[in-house]
C-alpha cells in the first residue's frame, strides 16, 4: 500500500488522475471528476483497475518530478522514463464537451512492460485489439479507447474482466500511449510533442504570472498549481479534492467523497490565488454561483453546502460495494449527505472573496453588487440559527462560534465592499455587524475555560474558533485571542499537526490532525506576535508535503503519514496564506 502523500496528481481541469512513485495510474475518473472510476486500485487493489508501465528488467527505485512549473509528470529509471499528462493543448480545459486524453510517453534504451486494466465496478470489461490500439467495451456511457500504434497487445481474461499486456522496445524510439475518454479523440494532425509542449505551457505560463512571496517560493507556486488543477475549466467550479474515501483514520469509517464544489472551500481557494495575483479563477467561480442562483438552483439564504461541478445536486450518499477501501478503510462513499446540512458559515468566505477581488482591482459590476446584497440579507435571516458548522458534524446543530464569526465577517466585508468598490453607504449593515459581534463576544467566550469555545455554552475547544482573530472580530492585542491560541496549542496541537476538536461527534473512531488548522494556528501566532513560533510550526508544516509537493487533508502524528483525501485544496491554500503572511510580517 503506497502512502497517500507519495502519489502525484495529473489534471486537465476536467478530471484528474493519481500516479504512484513507480508510474502506476491508480485513480482515474472519466470523463468527469465525479464519474465512476475507470481505475481504482487506490481504493480496491489491482483488481479494481490500474494502468502500469515499468522496465522489463529490475531497475531500482525511480525518481519522480514535475516538468518545469507544470502538472506534467516524469518518472525515470536509469534506462527508461515515462512522461504522463492529461492533455491541456488547444482549448480543451474550457470546452464544455466531456472528454479527456491521458497521455503516457515511454522513452529510453531498454524494454518496457505495459499493463492496462480498466474496470467498471461489477460491469464486465472487454478489451478488443485492432492493431492500432484497444477498444474498451462494457459499462461505458461514452467511447473509450487506448491508442497505441507501437504496441502489440496480449489480451488476458480473468474474474470477468480483460487485462491487456504488452512489451515494447524503447531503443526503436518513444512509445506513445493515449487513453481517449469521450466522444472526440482529438486532432490527430497535432503531433504528441507539440501537445505535450502546449500542456507544459498551459501550466507554466499561468504560474509565471503569479506574484510569489520570498518564502518557500517553489512550494507556494506548486500549491497554486494544485489549486488551479482543482478548478473545473468548463464551469468555473473548484473541487475540494479529487478523491473519495481516503480515510481520516486508517481502517476507520470516516471516509468522505470530496469530488464536488463546496462554496466555502472553493471561495477560500480562489481567495488564495487572488492574493498571488490571479483573479480569473475567482471571477469564474462567482460566475458559476451567479448561474446557479439565476437558474433557480437555490435561494442564496438556503445555499446548499455542496454542488456538483455543473451546479447540480449530488447523488444520494451510498456505498460502493465493489471497493474495500484504502488499507481496508470502508465504506467507500459516493455522494455526500452533508449536502442536506445547514452551514451558515458559507456566507463569510464568499464575501471575503468579493472583497479581495475589489482590492485587486477586478471588474465588479451590478451583478456582483446584487450578490453582496443577497449575502448580507442571507446573514440577516439566518445568523441566529444553529448549524452543523464547518466540520459538517453529523449530530444535532449547535450555535457554532466559527459559523457566527463567518456571518459577522460576511457583513463586515460587505460594508467594506459597498464603500470601496460600489461607493455605497450601509448604516443598517453596520448595526447588524455590531449586533452579531456583541453576541459572539458574550456567548462564545467561556471565562471558566479561558478560551473561545466550539459553541455557545460549551466547554469543548475547536481550532476553527481561531477565526475570531484571523477575521478581525477581535484585535490582535485582545488578551482573549492570545488565551485561545494558548488553549488550542496546549490541547489540540500534537507536534506538526493540529486537531480540529476532541469531542464526541457521534461517529466511531478518531480523525487525524487537520492540516488547515495547523495553518490557522500559524496565522493566529503571527497576529499575536509569536513570529518565532509561527515560523517553526510553518517549517514543520512544509515538511508534511510529499515528494512531489502535495499535501493531504490530514496528518497522523502517531505514524507520520498523511490521511484524508488527496491532494486537498484546504491544505494548499493554507500553506499559501501562511507564506504570504509570514513574509509580510518580516517586512513590517
Amino acid at each position: 500500500m503506497v502512502p497517500i502523500e507519495r502519489h502525484s496528481l495529473l489534471s486537465d481541469q476536467r478530471t484528474t488522475a493519481l500516479v504512484t512513485p513507480d508510474a502506476r495510474v491508480v485513480w482515474f475518473c472519466c470523463p468527469r471528476i465525479d464519474s465512476s472510476p475507470l481505475m481504482a486500485e487506490l481504493l480496491g487493489g489491482p483488481e479494481a483497475g490500474f494502468f502500469a508501465v515499468r522496465p522489463a528488467e529490475p531497475a531500482g527505485r525511480p525518481v519522480q518530478r514535475y516538468v518545469g512549473h507544470s502538472m506534467v509528470l516524469e518518472t525515470s529509471w536509469p534506462d527508461m522514463s515515462v512522461t504522463d499528462y492529461l492533455d491541456c493543448s488547444g482549448a480543451l480545459p474550457a470546452e464544455p464537451a466531456q472528454r479527456s486524453r491521458l497521455v503516457r510517453v515511454l522513452a529510453g534504451s531498454g524494454r518496457a512492460v505495459i499493463e492496462f486494466a480498466p474496470r467498471r465496478g461489477s460491469a464486465a470489461v472487454r478489451l478488443e485489439h485492432d492493431g492500432s490500439g484497444i477498444e474498451v467495451r462494457g459499462g461505458e456511457p461514452f467511447p473509450l479507447r487506448l491508442q497505441s500504434p507501437d504496441a502489440w497487445w496480449r489480451i488476458e481474461s480473468g474474474d470477468g474482466n480483460d487485462t491487456a499486456r504488452a512489451e515494447v522496445d524503447l531503443s526503436a524510439g518513444p512509445v506513445v500511449l493515449e487513453l481517449l475518454c469521450g466522444v472526440d479523440p482529438g486532432d490527430p494532425s497535432t503531433a504528441e510533442p507539440q501537445r505535450r509542449s502546449a500542456t507544459v505551457e498551459h501550466w507554466s505560463a499561468w504560474a509565471g504570472d503569479l506574484g510569489l512571496p520570498p518564502l518557500e517560493t517553489d512550494l507556494v507556486r506548486h500549491s497554486a498549481l494544485v489549486l488551479k488543477a482543482l478548478c473545473h475549466g468548463p464551469t468555473g467550479a473548484i473541487i475540494a479534492a479529487p478523491t473519495t474515501s481516503l480515510p481520516q483514520e486508517l481502517g476507520g469509517s470516516r471516509n468522505w467523497d470530496y469530488r464536488y464544489c463546496w462554496m466555502r472551500d472553493a471561495s477560500m481557494a480562489a481567495s488564495a490565488l487572488v492574493r498571488l495575483g490571479s483573479t480569473r479563477e475567482a471571477l469564474d467561480l462567482l460566475e458559476w454561483l451567479l448561474r446557479l442562483i439565476g437558474a433557480g438552483g437555490t435561494d442564496l439564504d438556503h445555499l446548499a453546502p455542496i454542488y456538483t461541478v455543473d451546479g447540480g445536486a449530488l447523488p444520494p450518499e451510498h456505498f460502493d460495494p465493489d471497493l474495500p477501501g484504502y488499507g481496508g478503510s470502508h465504506p467507500v462513499r459516493i455522494g455526500n449527505a452533508a449536502e442536506q446540512q445547514a452551514q451558515t458559515d458559507v456566507f463569510g468566505p464568499i464575501m471575503e472573496l468579493i472583497r479581495r477581488l475589489g482590492q485587486a482591482g477586478a471588474a465588479l459590476d451590478e451583478r456582483h453588487w446584487h450578490l453582496v446584497e443577497q449575502l448580507v440579507d442571507a446573514v440577516a435571516l439566518r445568523w441566529q440559527e444553529p448549524d452543523q458548522g464547518i466540520w459538517e458534524i453529523r449530530a444535532a446543530p449547535r450555535h457554532h462560534v466559527h459559523s457566527k464569526t463567518m456571518c459577522w465577517l460576511a457583513v463586515d466585508r460587505g460594508i467594506a465592499v459597498a464603500a470601496t468598490a460600489f461607493d455605497r453607504s450601509t448604516p443598517a449593515w453596520e448595526q447588524l455587524r455590531d449586533t452579531i459581534a456583541a453576541e459572539i463576544l458574550s456567548e462564545g467566550w467561556n471565562p471558566d475555560i479561558g478560551s473561545f469555545t466550539a459553541a455557545y455554552g460549551g466547554t469543548d475547544l475547536d481550532s476553527a474558533v481561531l477565526a475570531v482573530g484571523t477575521s478581525g472580530l477581535v484585535p490582535p492585542t485582545d488578551p482573549r485571542l492570545a488565551a485561545t491560541v494558548d488553549a488550542i496549542e496546549s490541547q489540540l496541537r500534537v507536534g506538526p499537526t493540529v486537531y480540529r476538536y476532541h469531542r464526541d461527534d457521534g461517529l466511531p473512531g478518531t480523525p487525524s490532525g487537520f492540516n488547515l488548522m495547523t495553518s490557522w494556528l500559524i496565522d493566529a501566532k503571527i497576529l499575536i506576535g509569536d513570529l518565532d513560533g509561527a515560523r517553526s510550526l510553518f517549517d514543520d508544516y512544509v515538511g508534511l508535503a510529499g515528494p512531489t509537493g502535495l499535501l493531504s487533508e490530514e496528518h497522523d502524528p502517531a505514524t507520520g503519514e498523511a490521511r484524508g483525501n488527496f491532494p486537498q485544496a484546504y491544505s494548499h491554500l493554507g500553506l499559501i496564506e501562511n507564506a504570504i503572511n509570514l513574509a509580510d510580517s518580516a517586512e513590517s
